[in-house]
């Protein structure tokens, strides 16, 4: 597999461990030297700033995709390749799968798990087929990857949850998928 984007979720804030920016900023130098574009929420605050950043200070491309009424509160990222304001939420996270080769997901709350829920159902539902990696900084989806195994367990999902997301504990693991 071969990436010329990856889509990542994250959060807007920086977390309390220290190591969620580093793997952030890591994620983004990494992209930036392998030549695959950034596609993200598009704001300049904590971990989705922290990675755009890395990957426009190591020279590669970004591109934001923002809903209208998240452009204060995310402090919109005007520092990038492209900013698209759209109408919302749904617009956004819609956009953002349509642009990317594979999804990442970062530490984050709500909303990150939000879009990282609703891209597993789209590919259990078959809209898409893009691979779905969680980056687990810190152990910070331990409790998450063991309810989904739980969900599994249980007969609630359709397929293994190995099949569904590849769980990487650091940055330089994404590197052979790209």
């Amino acid at each position: 597999m071969s990436l010329r984007s990856l889509a990542i979720f994250c959060g807007s804030k920086n977390g309390n461990n220290p190591l969620f920016v580093q793997h952030a900023q890591a994620l983004g130098r990494m992209l930036a030297e392998r030549g695959v574009a950034l596609i993200y929420g598009g704001g300049r605050n904590g971990l989705m700033g922290a990675a755009a950043d890395s990957v426009m200070s190591a020279g590669g491309k970004v591109h934001g995709i923002i809903p209208q009424h998240l452009r204060q509160w995310e402090h919109q990222h005007n520092d990038i390749t492209e900013l698209v304001v759209v109408e919302d939420m749904h617009v956004r996270k819609r956009t953002l799968y349509e642009r990317c080769d594979a999804a990442l997901i970062l530490p984050g709350g709500f909303g990150t798990l939000d879009e990282l829920f609703e891209i597993l159902t789209w590919n259990q539902l078959s809209l898409h087929n893009k691979k779905v990696f969680l980056l687990n900084s810190a152990g910070f989806y331990d409790h998450l990857l063991a309810h989904l195994r739980t969900m599994q367990e249980e007969g609630f999902l359709y397929t293994n949850i190995e099949e569904q997301v590849i769980v990487l504990a650091s940055p330089e693991e994404m590197e052979q998928h790209l």
